[in-house]
């Protein structure tokens, strides 16, 4: 069922809350079929337990993942070109830290939902040993246990 939740997500990274809660319904609904729960049991302990993130962490996870992919030469060609390493011109700390130009959107436009401006913007609010992970499998974990903490504070 989950698979199915996540199948291009991606694409949903930066709708409004509206549309990704209709997903939120059909996870909620499949969660508590699964654990037997009734109706008007609070969801998030339901979640939790599971270990399952909510639809708009998945989201963000989705998206985190592809950027680490094309980050590593994992993903097409297409998505990596997509993306601008953050070089400052003088030496700063920030230098080494593994950001990403995030391109400047015209407000009015579509365009922050783009994932040229989505997934800097995600890629950049992460955490930097989630950022710096050495491997794929590491990334995931890291990645998997900073966006549950996120979704369940």
């Amino acid at each position: 069922m989950s698979s199915r939740l996540d199948y291009c997500n991606a694409l949903l990274g930066g709708c409004p809350a509206s549309s990704i809660n209709k997903l939120q319904i059909v996870q909620n609904a499949a969660a508590r079929v699964l654990t037997r729960s009734r109706k008007y049991d609070h969801i998030t302990p339901i979640l939790k337990s599971l270990h399952w993130l909510p639809i708009r962490f998945r989201i963000s996870y989705k998206i985190a993942l592809l950027t680490y992919k094309a980050l590593n030469g994992l993903a097409p060609a297409y998505l990596t070109s997509l993306l601008l390493r953050y070089n400052p011109s003088r030496s700063l700390r920030s230098q080494n830290s593994g950001l990403l130009v995030v391109p400047r959107i015209a407000k009015s436009t579509k365009g922050g939902r783009a994932f040229s401006h989505l997934a800097p913007k995600l890629w950049n609010s992460l955490p930097d040993n989630v950022r710096g992970s050495d491997t794929l499998s590491l990334f995931k974990s890291r990645l998997k246990t900073h966006l549950f903490s996120q979704a369940f504070k």
